[in-house]
C-alpha cells in the first residue's frame, strides 16, 4: 500500500454489513492483504458472496469460484469479480497454470478433502505464483473462554462437549498448526514464505460471545436478508468502541488463534 495513502476503514466497512464478531475478524484480515503482491489473473477460492473481496480490494479480481449458487448470485451485486464460476475447488474447470496468484480467505478450514483442493490450486497456478490464505489454528479450540471456564471448574468433559459444539456451529473441520499446514503445502508443491498468528484469546472471547449476543441479528437477517436495520455511525458507535482494541497492528500476536499464510507455487 502507498505509505502516503490513508488505510481504508475496514472495520467500519464490515460493521455496516456484518455481525460485529465477523466484522472484527474480517477487518483485520483485509488489512493483511494490503501491499501483498498478487499478480493477475487472480483466483479467489471460496469466493462466497463477494463481500470480503469487495471490502478488501479497490479493483476487481479476475475469477471467484464457489460451490454454492446463492452466494455466487449475491456476489454479482458487488461487481468485484470479472467472472464467477460455480464449481468444486477440488476439481476446478481451469487449465494448468491459468492464474498468476490465488487467495482463499477463511475457507480451507471448512473443506473435508483439503489436500485435493491444495493440489488443484497448485495445478492452476503458474510456477512461482503466490497463494495467500488464512485459517483458525491449533489454539482456537483450547482458547474458547467457556471451555476454559468449564475445565477450571473440573468439568473437562463438559468443556470438550462445548468445544465440539462451537466447532460444529463454526463449521470447522481443520484447526491445525503451521507445521501441519506446511506439510500439506509441501506435498502440493507450495513453499511457505511467511506466516503470522493473529487475534489473541482476549479477542477470540469477543468473537465467541458474539455468536450468542448476535442471535437477534440472525433473526433480523432471516426476516430482511440484512444483518442490521440501522447502519448509521451512531448506531455502531458503542459496538465499535468495544471491539476496536482488537483491530489493527496489535492483533498480530504469538498466541493468536488464527494464522495468515503467504506461500508460493514452486517454480
Amino acid at each position: 500500500m502507498n505509505e502516503n495513502k490513508p488505510e481504508p476503514d475496514f472495520l467500519g466497512r464490515n460493521l455496516r454489513e456484518l455481525p460485529y464478531f465477523r466484522s472484527l475478524v474480517r477487518a483485520n484480515e483485509s488489512r493483511f492483504y494490503q501491499g501483498l503482491e498478487l499478480p493477475e489473473p487472480v483466483l479467489d477460492v471460496g469466493s462466497g458472496d463477494g463481500h470480503f473481496a469487495s471490502v478488501t480490494f479497490d479493483h476487481p479480481l479476475d475469477v471467484g469460484i464457489d460451490p454454492w449458487p446463492g452466494p455466487l448470485r449475491k456476489s454479482l451485486k458487488y461487481g468485484i469479480y470479472r467472472l464467477v464460476v460455480r464449481g468444486d475447488a477440488g476439481v476446478m474447470p481451469f487449465r494448468r497454470a491459468s492464474f498468476g496468484s490465488a487467495i482463499s480467505n477463511s475457507v480451507l478450514e471448512h473443506i473435508p478433502d483439503v489436500e485435493a483442493v491444495l493440489n488443484e490450486i497448485s495445478r492452476v497456478l503458474q510456477p512461482g505464483a503466490p497463494f495467500v490464505f488464512c485459517v483458525p489454528n491449533h489454539r482456537f479450540l483450547p482458547s474458547l473462554s467457556i471451555g476454559r471456564t468449564l475445565d477450571r471448574a473440573g468439568l473437562r468433559p463438559a468443556g470438550n462437549l462445548y468445544r465440539a459444539f462451537f466447532n460444529r456451529i463454526s463449521r470447522h473441520i481443520h484447526c491445525d498448526s503451521p507445521e501441519v499446514w506446511e506439510r500439506r503445502l509441501a506435498a502440493s508443491g507450495f513453499v511457505l514464505e511467511d506466516c503470522w498468528h493473529y487475534l489473541p484469546p482476549e479477542g477470540l472471547r469477543v468473537v465467541e460471545w458474539g455468536h450468542f449476543w448476535g442471535l437477534p441479528s440472525l433473526l433480523v437477517h432471516v426476516l430482511t436478508r440484512r444483518w442490521l436495520l440501522a447502519t448509521n455511525s451512531w448506531n455502531l458507535w458503542f459496538t465499535r468502541r468495544k471491539i476496536e482494541p482488537f483491530y489493527g497492528p496489535q492483533i498480530v500476536a504469538e498466541d493468536g488463534v488464527y494464522t495468515f499464510y503467504v506461500t508460493r507455487r514452486a517454480a
